[in-house]
């Protein structure tokens, strides 16, 4: 276990998960919203000319995957993109991270983050997908960036397929996982998050009780607050500031963060501003490690377009069902039964619903999901019924975790510390 750090450095890269998948969290928003601003011609071929080279330079071929983007009309068949979380030391943040650049692990980046968010397709939903750093699996055997072959494993964590062969070894052990194919990928640093949480101006975040963390330099009293930069970073990282002080309540209270941060996105006060959305566009292009199906910015407009109207009652945010290792009680293995029917629900395009009642013991709390309209004043006619019946949604296990970006969650504070 780590020191405790000073209040205001964050905790080094050994379990915080936190950072890396709001990193990448923050980069799959940023893509989108990058692709939204491109309305006009203008502001695409600025993003054109400016963008393109700093992000083809460190592309990455995904393993059996297309070499380039599809044209436009493909991604109306859905996709699924890959954002990874990675802890590497950063020479800008190194005063923020004590021991990060010299300690003993330096040279070691794992992905502490994993997410896939697929969308589907007519009608649109999005599925996000956060993978427990410490889920333990099956790893295929994948080529790294420099062609090296890595062999397989029989058993390992999923944060260690970044630094065993890089990006195309982490969508690949996705892919085995899931069965859906990685269209597109990248992987963020911690950097990231803090650019970008300022570039957008804060996100609110709620809490049910106060937080207090000496490993990140957390402290949050209870209620509503808007953070951002370190702050924001922080409070992703955070895993002994949480009631359980487990990695999986720290995905519960970064999907708090995510859908609070799709909210605000969608609320226009952001994409409406088209300085201000050409800034983060400029900020998660250049600092991207992605895939070369990612890297012409045209694409990511393409991506942002396809998902810019989808409500949030369709975002779904869902923590991979998981049961304890039983050979290590601090590690986890597959949920296989509860997955297989999270996986045909996608795969069959139907919505899903979480039956999974969030307590104390949880990461957050989750309230009802607000109504999705006005109810119409008496005497108006019901509207006509669809020729097209909206599919039942698929009840999940109880032991899959998540909520919808219409639902508020407030995480849930260790009060002992």
């Amino acid at each position: 276990m780590r020191r405790p750090i000073a209040a205001r450095p964050v905790a080094q890269h050994g379990r915080a998960t936190g950072p890396r998948i709001w990193t990448r969290i923050l980069r799959a928003i940023g893509i989108g919203v990058a692709v939204v601003v491109v309305s006009t011609a203008g502001v695409a071929a600025y993003i054109v000319s400016d963008l393109t080279a700093a992000v083809a330079h460190n592309s990455v071929q995904l393993e059996g995957g297309p070499t380039a983007a599809p044209d436009i009309g493909a991604y109306k068949s859905g996709f699924n993109l890959l954002v990874v979380g990675i802890d590497a030391c950063e020479a800008k943040y190194a005063d923020l991270f004590p021991g990060r650049c010299d300690g003993p692990d330096a040279s070691s980046v794992n992905n502490d983050v994993t997410v896939l968010m697929h969308v589907s397709d007519s009608p649109r939903r999005i599925t996000v997908i956060s993978f427990p750093r410490d889920l333990v699996m099956p790893i295929p055997s994948c080529t790294a960036k420099d062609g090296t072959a890595v062999s397989a494993q029989s058993g390992a964590q999923i944060n260690t397929t970044y630094d065993e062969g890089g990006l195309s070894c982490v969508a690949k052990t996705v892919t085995q996982l899931s069965g859906l194919n990685v269209d597109f990928a990248a992987a963020v640093n911690f950097g990231t998050v803090i650019d970008i949480t300022n570039a957008i101006g804060g996100v609110p975040v709620c809490l049910a009780t106060p937080m207090n963390d000496a490993y990140t330099g957390l402290n949050l009293s209870a209620g509503e607050h808007t953070i951002q930069g370190l702050q924001a970073l922080q409070f992703l990282r955070t895993r002994h500031g949480l009631v359980s002080g487990s990695d999986l309540a720290r995905i519960g209270n970064q999907q708090q963060y995510l859908a609070s941060l799709a909210r605000t996105l969608s609320s226009g006060k952001v994409l409406s501003n088209v300085p201000e959305v050409l800034n983060i566009a400029n900020i998660a292009l250049s600092n991207i490690e992605a895939s070369t199906t990612l890297t012409n910015p045209m694409t990511i407009v393409q991506l942002a377009l396809a998902v810019k109207d989808v409500p949030p009652s369709d975002i779904t945010f869902i923590q991979y069902p998981t049961l304890t290792d039983p050979d290590n009680p601090n590690r986890v293995i597959e949920d296989d039964a509860s997955a297989q029917t999270l996986w045909a629900a996608i795969a069959a395009n139907q919505p899903v619903q979480i039956t999974h009642q969030n307590t104390v013991n949880d990461g957050v709390t989750v309230e009802p999901a607000a109504p999705s309209a006005t109810p119409a004043p008496s005497g108006t006619a019901s509207p006509a019924p669809s020729a097209t019946p909206a599919p039942s949604a698929v009840p999940l296990s109880d032991n899959v975790r998540g909520s919808t970006a219409a639902q508020q969650t407030c995480s849930n504070g260790d009060t002992s510390q």
